[in-house]
């Protein structure tokens, strides 16, 4: 069984038991949450699809901590002009462990 939901206007595919990393969300480490933006459920073949959300369906997740991606390094350079720019960046993550799809 798995369920295609938004969480902060972006799309995931996520099972039960799943943990999965989303842009920084509010809330404490440690609390629950329902998730009700359900697009799509597969159940062993049943596939309900909503238009654009599913009425009725929710999942919810555990937020177990609030941590920082790998960084990225963003390097500009024009050849003979010495122009040179090094920049780094770390996006705020929130890992979320999904406890169940309530159909």
């Amino acid at each position: 069984m798995y369920a295609i939901v938004k969480i902060n206007g972006f799309q995931y595919k996520v099972s039960e038991n799943q943990y999965v990393y989303v842009n920084r969300m509010e809330g404490t480490e440690g609390s629950d949450i329902t998730l009700n933006e359900v697009l799509l459920v597969d159940d062993n073949g049943n596939v309900q699809i909503g238009k654009p959300y599913l009425n009725g369906v929710s999942i919810t997740a555990t937020i177990l901590n609030h941590l920082k991606d790998d960084k990225v390094v963003v390097f500009k350079k024009k050849r003979r002009k010495g122009y040179k720019v090094k920049k780094g960046h770390r996006q705020y993550l929130t890992k979320l462990k999904i406890n169940s799809i309530n159909i």
